[in-house]
């Protein structure tokens, strides 16, 4: 029995992509993955189709470190409607509840305090979590509603101006995981008020930041090679990990999935592998006893030669 056949070209790297709106992130996704003619590419982390903004997408061997982008931090602008609830709880729903709306600058300045910091937070039923095996989106359109476990967040900074006496402007910077529809929700229930999302903008992903990223009308226009500049190295998706230069003897060690033994480590947990020659072997755990395990490696490397 044969296995699945590849379509596309081998291409690895890292696409930082200004995401449009009225289209969800799978979709985006397999459109860069047809420009670019890769075999393999994934994204890092859902925007709603509402939403627009920074999505790094991973191509060929970069799909492996999708994961460190999903947990990292997140930066958003959004407007808030409020008086109108939805069942999305964004623009994209349906109304299921209005309510007069009498707030003041200062009334919203009161209530941000409980936002900030460690907050637990459950996520809505529009998401796509899964719930024995089923996105809860599913669920919420078939009209059930089911319990979700709430989830410790953090917010690191919140800010919201009252723009018109019923939109509200917000800039958050969270914990990945975080759902800004959720916050717009809640805020405005402490408002007395109710809201919903009409405009999402993620305008960063831990230092990166959304006016490096390229439109994909832009990607459209441009030639095979334009768009391979664009792209950087598989490491970004891990560079906040510290980093590790092995030799040339432990490099082939690790790519083989051993395990090896050296001097225990100022700080234990994670690290980003590379060779002496700045060849990125891919992530490692290094524990307090000094024992190097190799957790995310590029086994393809393992035939090189790194001498």
């Amino acid at each position: 029995m044969t296995g699945k056949r590849k379509t596309g070209r081998d291409i690895n790297g890292i696409l930082l992509l200004d995401k449009p709106t009225g289209a969800g992130s799978n979709r985006v996704l397999q459109a860069t993955k047809r420009l670019f003619n890769a075999n393999k590419a994934g994204h890092t982390g859902s925007l709603d189709p509402l939403a627009t903004g920074l999505l790094p997408i991973c191509l060929g061997n970069a799909t492996r470190f999708a994961e460190y982008f999903l947990r990292t931090d997140k930066h958003y602008q959004a407007n808030l409607k409020l008086g109108i609830t939805t069942d999305t709880l964004d623009s994209d729903g349906t109304v299921i509840d209005t309510r007069a709306v009498c707030v003041s600058q200062s009334d919203v300045d009161a209530e941000l305090a409980a936002f900030r910091g460690k907050i637990s937070q459950t996520p809505p039923m529009f998401s796509a979590l899964k719930q024995d095996g089923k996105p809860l989106y599913k669920l919420a359109r078939a009209g059930k509603e089911v319990e979700r476990t709430a989830r410790q967040m953090e917010v690191y900074e919140l800010f919201a101006e009252l723009v018109e006496p019923d939109v509200l402007q917000l800039e958050v910077k969270s914990s990945g995981g975080f759902y800004v529809r959720q916050l717009a929700s809640d805020l405005g229930e402490a408002l007395g008020c109710g809201a919903h999302i009409i405009a999402l903008r993620r305008t960063g992903v831990r230092e990166l930041r959304v006016e490096d990223a390229v439109t994909l009308d832009a990607l459209g226009l441009m030639t095979a090679e334009e768009r391979e500049q664009l792209l950087h190295a598989s490491d970004l998706a891990v560079n906040p990990l510290p980093e590790l230069v092995v030799t040339s003897e432990q490099a082939v060690g690790l790519l083989h999935g051993r395990k090896l033994k050296t001097e225990p480590p100022a700080d234990a947990g994670l690290v980003r592998a590379y060779t002496e020659s700045r060849v990125f072997l891919g992530v490692i755990d290094w524990s307090e006893e000094g024992l190097l395990k190799p957790r995310k490696m590029f086994a393809e490397h393992a035939n090189l030669d790194f001498n």
